[in-house]
């Protein structure tokens, strides 16, 4: 596939369309070579992105950076790790943990066997945190969680289950306000400048490649965890992944969004009933 754009028009608005079309193409591009599709992404952020990748690979314009990545895999691994939003910490917005201790996990605790689905889970901090949770509530043995992402080079980071040192003190204290009932440091073990956390937290996790834009359900859980992932996807999009969402939860399953997100006008408002308005975890009832 090679693209040229035939001229850089003047104005403001001129350059913008051009943009615009070199930002498609590119997109196109990734998607026809690759098979990612980020064309029904945020543009905003998308574009903030993509430049910054354009800056890093020297390639001058957007065109530039699709002529090298269509001939060179690893610059579309560098740009993979781009758009793959990878922003997380452990135990991030502590009060939403503290109330999933408080009003998920009891209700997990009455079944036999629960599956959780952490969708869009990055480097896995999410993941060992809600690992860390439902050991201190005893429900760990009997819970399988499918942590799934799009770019399988984080989740080679995740699975490792290694940390910077430096982190720790935020993570302690995100822990300890979301109503950690131990010492932080149990957890791991530091060496140099880098934590490992202890295995055990990960024995029953399953690690697997997901694209949330493309791929199909898998399993049905009573918990799907997807946090401050859809705040990146257009209205049409987040709508297609909230249906992925509903029809992979089990009845009376669990919906858990970030603090920016919402259920509102995916035509599914009315299938759940909200459990706290402002954690944004709903339940499956329709």
């Amino acid at each position: 596939m090679a693209v040229q754009v035939e001229h850089q028009p003047s104005s403001p608005e001129g350059r913008l369309e051009t943009e615009q079309l070199e930002l498609e193409l590119l997109l196109e591009g990734v998607y026809r070579q690759y098979g990612f599709d980020f064309r029904e992404y945020a543009p905003a952020s998308l574009k903030r992105r993509v430049w910054r990748r354009v800056d890093a690979e020297k390639a001058g314009t957007i065109t530039g950076l699709l002529e090298r990545l269509l001939h060179d895999p690893d610059v579309m691994e560098r740009l993979l790790l781009d758009l793959s939003i990878n922003v997380t910490s452990m135990f991030r917005d502590p009060t939403f943990y503290a109330a999933l201790r408080t009003q998920v996990v009891p209700v997990l605790r009455t079944y036999p066997f629960t599956r959780i689905w952490v969708a869009g889970c990055s480097t896995g901090e999410e993941v060992y945190s809600l690992a860390i949770v439902l050991h201190e509530e005893g429900v760990d043995d009997r819970t399988r969680i499918y942590a799934t992402d799009i770019n399988e080079a984080v989740l080679e980071r995740a699975r490792a289950g290694v940390f910077p040192l430096d982190k720790m003190k935020e993570y302690t204290e995100n822990y300890i306000r979301a109503g950690g009932r131990r010492s932080f440091s149990e957890y791991y073990l530091a060496k140099y400048e880098r934590v490992l956390f202890d295995r055990s937290l990960t024995e029953n996790v399953v690690w697997a490649p997901h694209n949330l834009v493309q791929d199909r359900g898998f399993n049905t859980f009573n918990l799907i965890m997807c946090r401050n992932v859809m705040i990146y996807f257009d209205r049409t999009l987040q709508t297609r992944v909230h249906e992925l969402f509903y029809d992979s939860l089990e009845r009376l399953g669990f919906l858990a969004l970030g603090h920016k997100e919402s259920i509102r006008f995916t035509g599914l408002e009315d299938r759940y009933e909200e459990v706290d308005a402002q954690e944004k975890l709903y339940r499956k009832v329709g």
